[in-house]
């Protein structure tokens, strides 16, 4: 399959969904994680392993001595190669002037302090696509519990319902009403499942940033700042912070018996092809999980915000919909929060005039108590029937 073929089966994470499609059940800043940033996990994966692409991981360069230079790269892709710190500098001060992607792979001399030891490079691919899952992880856990409640609950009653007369707005209003008031008290779970998703994404992002950082030997959390005083130094004293991460040329010590049975040291240099995109990766990533943790913070605080507050609540559904006030007033101050959690999801998924059709109608509902006649008189149909037709009976749920 051609690398471009392997990227387009991700495009169903990013791609643009309809009401009428799938239900909404979660929020923009939730879509960020498992849709944005699984899909470019995923994506970086493949790019990094698409060997057509940028040829091979690893090539190094020795001398004649080794007949076979394949060796010498697989032996120094599972072992591991090395850079040396200062080798632009000589004893005695004196500076060598290599180009920048020669920096660390000088000669090594008495004094010059420890190796510095690659061997992440093995695992960038396997470690990408595990992040892809933990990213994706708090939506299916979400979709897992959430089963297509609010999809059965909304279906055929999404998106621009413009041609639909009165009476059956007033119908599909009835018995959305009738059903929330007969479950009443039973959507706290829900919520409180929704709202640990919410803290799972902050906690994640976090979490994925000192994870990396670990993974990167402590170079991760300071790598965007590095990288942009970097761009704004004079170009003589630039140390270039990419290549000192992500070295694109390093050294490997091969050892073998020679013919007489002593042990012969081979020196050899090692381009690492996949570090081009490495740098790249993972300077978008530095940028991008920081502002996806500031999101997911804000998104945690504004939920936790609507929980606490009734006035919050009341403020968000007259967004989503106009219902009148007095009837926002009495279904947020009779409904518990995990109810108002499913409704306010109702309001994303249905046009307007049957959300608020929905609203007035449970209003009358609570403010009418249990007489039937109260009910019926101001719905103008028997509502039970419909909800049979329409969802089942609230037992069969």
């Amino acid at each position: 399959m051609s690398l471009i073929g392997l990227l387009g089966s991700f495009a169903g994470f990013v791609r643009v969904r309809f009401l009428h499609d799938k239900a909404d059940i979660d929020n923009a800043v939730f879509r960020l994680h498992y849709r944005f940033t699984s899909a470019f996990f995923f994506a970086a994966c493949v790019i990094i392993t698409a060997f057509d692409l940028i040829g091979s991981p690893i090539d190094c360069i020795t001398d004649d001595a080794i007949s076979r230079p394949e060796v010498i790269n697989t032996y120094c892709w599972i072992q591991h190669t090395f850079t040396l710190p200062g080798s632009s500098k000589l004893p005695g001060g004196k500076v060598v002037q290599y180009p920048q992607a020669f920096q660390g792979v000088g000669p090594a001399y008495e004094g010059q302090g420890e190796r510095r030891i690659h061997s992440y490079y093995q695992w960038v691919p396997f470690v990408l696509f595990f992040q892809g899952i933990l990213f994706y992880l708090p939506h299916w856990i979400w979709k897992q519990f959430e089963d297509g409640t609010v999809r059965n609950m909304t279906d055929g009653s999404r998106g621009l319902l413009l041609g639909w007369v009165a009476e059956d707005r007033k119908m599909r209003s009835s018995a959305l009403s009738h059903y929330l008031q007969e479950t009443l008290h039973t959507r706290g779970r829900l919520a409180l499942v929704y709202i640990g998703c919410e803290v799972l994404n902050l906690v994640n992002v976090i979490g994925n940033i000192f994870f990396i950082d670990r993974f990167l030997n402590g170079a991760f959390l300071d790598y965007g700042t590095r990288v942009i005083q970097y761009s704004n130094m004079d170009q003589e004293d630039r140390d270039d912070v990419l290549i000192e991460v992500f070295p694109r040329m390093t050294k490997c010590t091969f050892h073998r018996y020679g013919s007489s049975g002593s042990i012969q040291t081979h020196d050899a240099l090692c381009v690492l092809a996949w570090n081009i995109f490495n740098e790249k990766i993972y300077i978008f990533l530095w940028f991008w999980l920081i502002l996806l943790s500031v999101l997911s913070a804000l998104a945690l605080a504004y939920r936790l915000v609507i929980v606490v507050s009734p006035i919050a609540r009341l403020f968000v559904m007259r967004r989503v919909s106009s219902p009148s006030m007095d009837s926002a007033e009495t279904v947020i101050r009779r409904v518990p929060f995990g109810d108002y959690f499913l409704i306010h999801m109702l309001g994303k998924n249905l046009e307007g005039f049957l959300f608020n059709g929905l609203i007035d109608d449970l209003a009358h509902r609570f403010t009418a108590g249990n007489d039937p006649n109260k009910i019926n008189s101001s719905a103008g149909l028997e509502s039970a029937p419909i909800l049979s037709a329409l969802y089942g009976s609230p037992g069969e749920r």
